[in-house]
């Protein structure tokens, strides 16, 4: 039986559940690439509705020697969720979206087909919960809580995949299976920070907290001076987010983009509570401030509105790269210099691009066992996001080349990233140590366990040892 009648097999004649290439609208309507510099054609795109679906669709794949990759938002910057080269079948998470909440511990068990502001929703709405994850309202949360899941909650929360206690996770031999600390834990290690290297997960189990009741939100808004005054502006930025003992309930970024810069703040309590943190005297001088207190809910509207600054949510061209920073990492102000001059000076062939940095440390350090997430000593991350109209030229990549090297010269021993941010430019073998550092030798016994056939894959995943 040929691939193509395997997956309609599975569909068991529903509509609208499994598509090949020669599928009318099949880019458009199925595969719907996020980083259209990087072409990929997926063998065929399904959409299960349960466990069973997945399992049948790897099944499938396996039995012809297809890639396979799962797709929860695709917010992937190298289309990984569509197998990011051509030929994988790629399993499209869409319709997995059954939510409960267990009101006695507070557990909430859905399917990984959901977004953050769905997600979010939900957990307001049933008894005013919430958990830790990033700022844009349209990433998935299957992907997100299997490879880290940084946001503003981090520092005091940990990361999303911080919270996952159980999966359902279908396996590259076909299988349904649980996997926690205390089932299949090697299994559970592998997909808390590697996850489409090891399975499909079905559902999520995951602790929450109350939410908060108040927050903090500042902005302060830079207009371009000259990279001597944007430099002393992020020495002093720096020095407050690279500090060990900043206080928890506290985040920050740095955005600089074509019109100057954003520095912004958000502190999980009471205007009362930042004062007497100290913050707000340590924060950078010089710009237009913004500063409200919200609700819990109406800080998340505020995060999604900042997102829209650094990424797109609109499939584009885009290049990007990025590097994770220990407190020794961090820049002296000769390399801060450098880079800001060659950010004012450099051609870039583009009017659209940003450059973040976000804090990191906090409560990201305590979540060392059982995950295979490497980044628990980082303070800092940054990320470049450079997008091109229509496509990205010579001179695009050279500005985002050129300022990896600033920055790397800046902070030599800076030798990892956080695997969210994908650099589709680095080899598998770059990747891998990259991504996952000390954890990877674990990894790789881990997959010749789980998957010795190599089935979850794409151009940057783990290989089973062996």
């Amino acid at each position: 039986m040929s691939l193509a009648d395997c997956l309609k097999a599975v569909c068991n004649g529903r509509s609208d559940c499994v598509a090949f290439p020669t599928t009318w609208f099949y880019q458009s309507d199925w595969v719907k690439p996020y980083n259209l510099d990087l072409p990929v054609v997926p063998a065929a795109v399904i959409r299960p509705d349960n466990a069973e679906d997945v399992a049948g669709a790897v099944k499938s794949a396996g039995n012809h020697d297809r890639a396979v990759q799962a797709k929860s938002g695709g917010h992937s910057y190298a289309n990984f969720g569509t197998g990011g080269e051509d030929g994988a079948v790629m399993v499209d998470l869409v319709n997995l979206q059954d939510f409960k909440m267990n009101e006695d511990t507070w557990e909430a068990s859905f399917g990984s087909g959901f977004r953050f502001g769905e997600l979010d929703k939900h957990l307001h709405e049933n008894g005013g919960r919430a958990m830790a994850h990033g700022t844009c309202p349209s990433v998935g949360i299957g992907g997100h809580a299997t490879i880290g899941g940084l946001g503003p909650m981090s520092r005091m929360w940990g990361s999303a995949l911080d919270h996952v206690e159980e999966v359902e996770v279908v396996t590259a031999d076909g299988e349904i299976v649980r996997a926690s600390y205390t089932e299949n834990a090697d299994l559970f290690f592998g997909i808390k920070g590697a996850g489409g290297s090891f399975g499909i997960v079905t559902e999520f189990k995951v602790h929450t907290h109350p939410e908060p009741g108040k927050v903090v939100e500042y902005t302060y808004s830079i207009s371009f001076g000259s990279p001597e005054e944007m430099a002393n502006v992020f020495e002093d930025w720096q020095a407050l987010a690279g500090d060990l003992n900043l206080d928890r309930r506290f985040s920050t970024l740095f955005i600089v983009h074509p019109l100057g810069a954003l520095v912004t703040g958000t502190f999980y309590g009471t205007a009362d509570e930042y004062k007497e943190t100290g913050i707000a005297g340590r924060l950078p001088a010089g710009g237009d401030l913004n500063f409200k207190l919200v609700g819990w809910m109406g800080s998340l509207a505020h995060q999604a509105e900042l997102s829209g600054l650094q990424i797109a949510h609109l499939p584009t061209a885009f290049t990007s790269r990025s590097l994770a920073f220990r407190e020794s990492d961090l820049l002296n102000n000769s390399a801060i210099g450098d880079i800001f001059k060659y950010i004012e000076d450099a051609e870039k062939g583009t009017l659209a691009w940003t450059i973040m940095w976000n804090s990191e440390g906090g409560a990201m350090g305590d979540f060392i066992e059982g995950n295979s997430y490497p980044h628990r000593d980082k303070v800092i991350m940054y990320q470049s996001y450079v997008v091109g109209f229509p496509w990205i030229t010579s001179a695009t990549r050279g500005f985002v080349d050129g300022l990896q090297e600033r920055i790397q010269e800046g902070a030599p021993n800076a030798n990892s990233t956080y695997a969210g941010y994908i650099d589709p430019t680095l080899t598998r073998e770059e990747a891998n140590e990259f991504y996952w550092g000390e954890h990877l030798t674990r990894l790789r016994e881990i997959k010749a366990k789980w998957d010795p056939n190599n089935v979850f894959r794409n151009p940057q995943s783990i290989e089973p040892a062996g």
